[in-house]
């Protein structure tokens, strides 16, 4: 085959949701090239994830072979009062990875040169066969087929499904995330290699254990990752919470280091009035806490042509269902395989289109039903 007849695409978003596409494509030949509007290396964001099977499955299609394992096992689900007591204990074995780790092993597998920083989309345009896509830089790309795995805020969607946005569901996530060594034996102790949770009336806090930022899961090198999830009504209340440290209102997170202070002030608090010890233990060790909106979003299609949506561009799940990042992984092999099994571009894409709007509804329509459940929303 000549290098002119190798199909080209074009992923808009270098994340995780970029990555798995761009890596699912590769498998079958395709040559990839991503572009990602951040200029700098995003080895360092995020926090824990559930590890999920679609991301296994995805790993094995697309040959990338971790050099450490992937995830921190935990055994047991605890729940506890705010005093500490546990209330509830079941066994529930099952892994948790983080960020870092798994944007590590998909971008070392991405070949660099094909790795673009520092590419805003601005534009794009198509024909039945080709998309070009044009960067505020001045520089333009041609390919096959254009995916828009940019996130919440898709730059894609907002060209090919203007005016479809997500939805703010009414609370946040603060995050955080601790080396092991940096926990007193009593915390240690009770979170150590468990899935522990404190439920309280429109709050919830939980803690798993996940690999050290250089990926390690050697005892001694893993991380106690936190979440809390709490009110923020919208306006003047989400708008202090998204206001980072050099006054400016972002979209829908705060990422590590760059949270006000009166906001950090105001979580520390809140931990010491309403947090079990162990979980203040963990908020008082915490050098970096993060926050993000917990929002909503479903599209009605995902194929515009030569143009498609993926992840989190398409649907955003609430976090409560743990299938944010498995979805990313499913749509990209999902992708794959019908472009390679029917042999048609356009006919593969229809096929996916179907099976994975349902299933970004079923997802999206679950963690909507779960997250209000919890937080008592009506």
């Amino acid at each position: 085959m000549k290098s002119s007849d190798v199909p080209k695409a074009l992923v808009i978003g270098g994340s995780l949701g970029g990555l798995f596409a761009a890596t699912a494509l590769r498998a079958i030949g395709w040559h990839v090239d991503i572009f990602e509007r951040s200029p700098a290396a995003m080895d360092s964001r995020g926090g824990g994830i559930v590890l999920q099977a679609d991301v296994l499955q995805h790993f094995r299609y697309a040959g990338i072979k971790p050099a450490n394992a992937l995830g921190v096992r935990s055994h047991d689900r605890l729940y506890l009062n705010r005093a500490g007591t546990v209330v509830h204990k079941e066994p529930m074995p099952q892994t948790q990875t983080s960020w870092n780790t798994l944007y590590n092993s998909l971008f070392s597998a991405f070949p660099a040169e094909h790795y673009h920083r520092g590419k805003t989309l601005v534009d794009l345009t198509q024909n039945e066969q080709r998309v070009t896509a044009n960067f505020a830089d001045g520089s333009s790309a041609e390919g096959d087929l254009l995916i828009g795995a940019d996130g919440a805020g898709s730059t894609v969607r907002s060209l090919v499904l203007p005016g479809a946005q997500y939805t703010y569901s009414g609370y946040v996530v603060w995050r955080g995330l601790v080396d092991e060594d940096g926990l007193p034996e009593f915390a240690k102790a009770q979170l150590y290699e468990d899935f522990v949770f404190q439920q309280d009336p429109e709050s919830l806090m939980l803690e798993y254990m996940v690999p050290g930022l250089n990926g390690s899961v050697n005892p001694g090198e893993r991380r106690f990752n936190w979440l809390w999830y709490l009110k923020a009504a919208q306006g003047a209340a989400l708008d202090a919470v998204l206001t980072d440290n050099n006054g400016h209102r972002r979209s829908h997170s705060i990422p590590p280091g760059a949270l006000a202070a009166q906001q950090d002030a105001y979580l520390r608090d809140m931990g010491e009035q309403h947090a079990n010890p162990a979980f203040r233990e963990l908020i008082r060790q915490t050098k970096d806490i993060f926050v993000q909106a917990i929002l909503d979003l479903k599209v009605p299609q995902m194929v515009f042509g030569r143009v498609l949506l993926t992840g989190d561009a398409a649907f955003v799940p609430r976090p409560h269902t743990a299938g944010s990042t498995a979805k990313a992984a499913r749509n990209a092999l999902s992708l794959a395989q019908a472009i390679d099994d029917i042999g048609d571009i356009d006919k593969g894409l229809q096929v996916w289109q179907k099976l994975q709007l349902a299933e970004g509804k079923r997802m999206a329509d679950w963690g909507v039903s779960m997250g209000d459940r919890i937080m008592g929303i009506n």
